[in-house]
This record gives structure tokens, C-alpha cells and sequence, in this order.
């Protein structure tokens, strides 16, 4: 089996994705606005541990990254670990795992938004975040193609402020490298809640397994895109780690709100800060691209079996796009951007994801030696680091996490109940 097609009538997305545009959609989803921003809570959790943390967190994300890449292969259908968790798993898991993705990534969009509307103009956070999710929406809507371009530029443009960043930062006289003991006051608890929040910045790979539907010869490039994309953006993370705990120290890095910007002052060039922030918003705009992205494809599986209303498996007759998974999702997180701040929905985003995953590394335990399952190991460390990382987190972000999640499994049953009652 090599994907579960769509039923008749709904239209299946264009194979239109390569290596390097698979490559290019993970980096735009991983180096987005994490990197500016998940250090500081990193640091106050761990202090110089935060670096443990960010291995951990990658050991983590390497194992998810293998997994969701041999079930990619072996299911090329948009969806991704809602698709694979139910065919090798059962459907309740499946759904379980596309609730999770959607809900929590649906407010991951909308603190996205707001975040470039306080990058752009803090006075009008909101309007500026409405006016992204309408001109991002619009853009996916006219198909593939243009987003393709607009993340290109993106990640460019992301990529070479953090060099500079890194630069700035190294060859400055205030860089210390004592500052980088990680040892000095980090503890097991603190490593791991940290691991849990820079999850949150490797979490975007799953945006080329989501567009599985849509990349050329998905068996071979799905396996290689992922880990490459993974790898890029490990290090280009452990060298703005290094750079900035450098310069700042744990403490200072704790108690910034600007981290990268901060740390390129501290390094005597307080002239680069407000291209950081440019970058930053630039950074914004690709993750909310790429969650808009996910998002939607996610809608568009579940909706193809009923999960959500059947209208929304729709695919666009000329450009080729699930439009109406795309609008609705577009208006939705409109207006949760342009009416209430979802910033702290990080945590929550976090919890989601990972639960996500540990779904994802349960069903790549089930494949065969002849489907491309990986090393048992893999989905084992998988599997026990998402659930370990997703219950170090805050304890608010475990309870509402949890409460989205139980509100979807009563959802589940609820919609079972009344189908059985009418068959």
C-alpha cells in the first residue's frame, strides 16, 4: 500500500514538490520565530543547561524526523501523523492526533500573527496580524507555486541575520566562553522543561510529511528531505545558542524579551538590533506560512473522512489547493489574532505536538522490515522522549493541553454514538 486515495469526486492535490522544495518548507517551518524567541524561557528553565536541553530536544526531534519520514514514504497522502495513526493504528488515534494538530496549531498560528504585528507595529499588533493571516491565506489559495517562492526568500533572509547575529556575537570582546558551562546551575528538571519549549522550534519537519500529497517521488524524497532539513536547522540553532549565551550570559539571556537583538547590543553593534527585529518578523511570516500550510492539509484529510464537515475535502479545480480547508482556517485564525493574545499558546502548541509525535513514533513501531520501519530504537526514544518532554512542560501547559485533547476524544465518541444510532 502506498497511500490511502482520495474518494471519488474530492480531487487529489498536483505532485509538484522536489528535494530542495521539501528542503526549503522545512526550513522556513523550523527556522521561523522560535529562534528569536524560545531561548530566554530556555535559559530561565536551565541556564547554561539549555544547551543540554536543545541536544535533547534534537535527539528527540531526530527520532520523530525518522519515523514520520519512513510513514511519509510508505503513506504520501496529506494528513501526515493523522493519516499514519490510523491506518496502522486505528482511526480513534488517528483522530486524536489531527485534533491535537489542528487546535493547537490553529492558535500556534494566531501567536505567530501577533508576533509580527509586535515586530512590525506594536501599536497595532492585532490589525497587522489580521492583514498577514488575509495576504498569507490569499497567497497559498493561488497555489503552490508562489508559496514555494515566498519561503525561498524567507529562509534567505532568516538565514543571513542569524549568521550575522552569530558573527556579532563571537568576535566581540564581551564573549566569554566561561559563560557556556553547562553544568553551573542546570538541573535534570530544568534541562528537560527546556528541551520541551525549544521542541517547539525543531516541531516544523512535520510540514514536508503533511504535504506528502504534493511532493514528486515521495518515497525518496521524503526520507531524505526531513533529516537533511533537521539537520540544517540543528545547526544553524546550536551556533545562535552558543553566540548568544556568549555574549549575554544565562541570566541576561533569561531575562531578555528581545534575545538575539539584545545579545547584538551587548556585543557593542546596537546598529544591527533593529535589522534583528526585521528579521525576526520576516521569521514570523514564514512560520505562520508554513502552519497555515499544515494546518489546512490536516483539515483536508480528516474532513475527506468526516471528522469535519465533508465540504472542506474540497480541491480547487485551477490551482489545485484544499481552498475551502484553507479559507476556513484562514477566518478562524483572523479572528482569533485580531481578538485575543495567543502568544503564551507556545506551551500548549508544545504539548499538542509532541502528544502528536508520540503517536506518529507508535506507529512506525508497527511497520515491517519489507515497509521500511526503522531501527526498533528509534520509535522506543521517540516515543518515551515525547511523552517525558510533554510532561515536563508547565503545569498549565500539561492541563490545557490534556483538556483539548479529552475534549476531543469526547468529541470522537459523541460523533460514533450518534452514527451508530442512525445506521
Amino acid at each position: 500500500m502506498t497511500g490511502t486515495p482520495a474518494p471519488a469526486g474530492q480531487g487529489r492535490l498536483q505532485r509538484r514538490l522536489g528535494m530542495a522544495d521539501a528542503v526549503v518548507i522545512g526550513l522556513g517551518s523550523m527556522i521561523g520565530a522560535g529562534v528569536f524567541a524560545a531561548f530566554a524561557p530556555a535559559a530561565a528553565a536551565a541556564g547554561a543547561g539549555l544547551l543540554l536541553g536543545l541536544a535533547v530536544a534534537a535527539v528527540v526531534a531526530y527520532c520523530n524526523a525518522t519515523s514520520s519520514a519512513r510513514l511519509a514514504a510508505r503513506y504520501p497522502a496529506s494528513g501526515g501523523t493523522y493519516v499514519y495513526g490510523r491506518e496502522r493504528l486505528g482511526d480513534f488515534w488517528g483522530y486524536l492526533a489531527g485534533w491535537g494538530f489542528v487546535v493547537g496549531k490553529t492558535a500556534s498560528c494566531a501567536a505567530m500573527a501577533l508576533t509580527v504585528g509586535s515586530y512590525v507595529w506594536p501599536q497595532q499588533a492585532h490589525a497587522i496580524a489580521v492583514a498577514a493571516v488575509v495576504a498569507l491565506t490569499a497567497l497559498n489559495y493561488t497555489g503552490m507555486h508562489k508559496t514555494i517562492w515566498l519561503t525561498r526568500g524567507i529562509v534567505t533572509v532568516v538565514m543571513a541575520v542569524l549568521a550575522a547575529v552569530v558573527v556579532a556575537c563571537l568576535t566581540s570582546g564581551d564573549a566569554d566562553p566561561a559563560r557556556l558551562d553547562v553544568t553551573s546551575d542546570a538541573t535534570a528538571a530544568g534541562v528537560l522543561q527546556a528541551a520541551g519549549l525549544l521542541f517547539f522550534a525543531f516541531a516544523g519537519y512535520a510540514r514536508i510529511a503533511t504535504l506528502g500529497e504534493e511532493v514528486r517521488d515521495p518515497a525518496r524524497t521524503i526520507p531524505r528531505a526531513i533529516p537533511l532539513a533537521l539537520g540544517l536547522t540543528l545547526v544553524v540553532y546550536a551556533a545562535v545558542a552558543v553566540a548568544v549565551l556568549a555574549v549575554l550570559g544565562a541570566s541576561g539571556l533569561a531575562a531578555a524579551t528581545a534575545p538575539l537583538a539584545d545579545a547584538v547590543r551587548a556585543a557593542g553593534l546596537p546598529a544591527l538590533a533593529p535589522l534583528v527585529r526585521a528579521g525576526a518578523a520576516v521569521a514570523a511570516l514564514g512560520s505562520l506560512l508554513a502552519l497555515i500550510l499544515g494546518v489546512s492539509r490536516t483539515t483536508l484529510a480528516m474532513a475527506r473522512d468526516r471528522h469535519l464537515p465533508h465540504a472542506l475535502a474540497a480541491v480547487h479545480p485551477r490551482f489545485n489547493v484544499p481552498h475551502r480547508a484553507e479559507l476556513v482556517v484562514g477566518v478562524v485564525v483572523a479572528i482569533l489574532a485580531g481578538t485575543a493574545d495567543l502568544r503564551g499558546a507556545i506551551g500548549f502548541s508544545s504539548f499538542g505536538v509532541l502528544v502528536y509525535y508520540a503517536i506518529a513514533n507508535a506507529a512506525a513501531w508497527t511497520l515491517t522490515p519489507a515497509e521500511g520501519r526503522p531501527a526498533r530504537v528509534v520509535p522506543v526514544i521517540g516515543l518515551a522522549g515525547c511523552l517525558t518532554l510533554a510532561f515536563a512542560l508547565p503545569v498549565f501547559s500539561v492541563v490545557t493541553g490534556t483538556a483539548v485533547l479529552a475534549a476531543g476524544a469526547v468529541a470522537y465518541g459523541l460523533r460514533r454514538a450518534f452514527t451508530a444510532r442512525l445506521t
